[in-house]
């Protein structure tokens, strides 16, 4: 487990940034898992800025999967996960948006839900896995919308959302009413498969869950404690989101 303590959000978005460069360059078509959220934006922002200015980001040949998406919002709701990604990165970077890929909120019916989650699960491996995957973390300590609780075997489902996580996100919407109670997610086994996991974090309201899940057991509880297991893991975090760990040999 690597971790990078840098001193704020902007320096989190760069240093990641280089992380996914340096993976883009080693693959003909790099396949790579994104997240939504506050917390990646910087990031997003600095891999346009590369991009528009000629410093070698290149996404014409890249493939991308979202780590989730909530039900029954469609692709054009101002907040879909979707929508977020078009106006957040897509839009921006000399993507085919034929090869970026979102957990389909819109299926109707429990079964065809779970065909759906199985053909998102079977695109990833028709395309030869993940080879780096982005992440935040949630206050609870939730990776994608695997909530305290979640196998950490699962693969991509449906997810009933925490009332901490929709409180949460209810800044994003006109009530609390509005916010969606369930989503689709890829689950921790499909997160573990990627070849390289890289886990942002910001601001003191994320140190428990960092410290949680970098220094406390693996466990359901904390559902990102299950990158301790993961062999090529990193975490790149600004110093209020390190402010709870006690070791003493993480990067600066």
């Amino acid at each position: 487990m690597r971790v990078i303590i840098v001193k704020n959000a902007e320096e989190v978005g760069k240093r990641a940034a280089d992380l996914i460069e340096q993976e883009m360059k080693q693959h003909r078509n790099p396949v790579l898992g994104l997240a939504t959220g506050s917390t990646p934006i910087p990031t997003y922002k600095e891999l346009i800025r590369r991009c528009k200015k000629g410093k070698g980001m290149d996404f014409s040949t890249a493939i991308t999967f979202n780590l989730d998406e909530y039900v029954g919002l469609p692709g054009t709701h101002d907040q879909s996960y979707r929508y977020f990604m078009n106006h957040q990165l897509f839009n921006h970077v000399n993507v085919n948006k034929k090869n970026t890929h979102v957990p389909n909120g819109m299926v109707r019916g429990m079964k065809a839900i779970q065909q759906s989650c199985d053909e998102y699960e079977t695109m990833i491996d028709d395309v030869g896995g993940v080879d780096m995957q982005l992440l935040g973390i949630g206050g609870n300590g939730h990776i994608g919308f695997n909530e305290p609780g979640s196998s950490l075997g699962s693969m991509t489902r449906i997810k009933t959302l925490s009332l901490r996580t929709r409180k949460d996100n209810a800044r994003f919407f006109k009530s609390m009413r509005e916010v969606p109670r369930l989503a689709i997610t890829m689950g921790i086994g499909t997160i573990l498969k990627a070849r390289k996991v890289v886990l942002l974090a910001t601001g003191e309201s994320k140190a428990q869950a960092v410290a949680d899940s970098l220094e406390g057991p693996v466990s359901a509880m904390c559902p990102a404690s299950a990158l301790q297991l993961h062999r090529f893991a990193t975490y790149v975090i600004d110093k209020g989101a390190a402010s709870k760990l006690t070791l003493d040999t993480y990067e600066h």
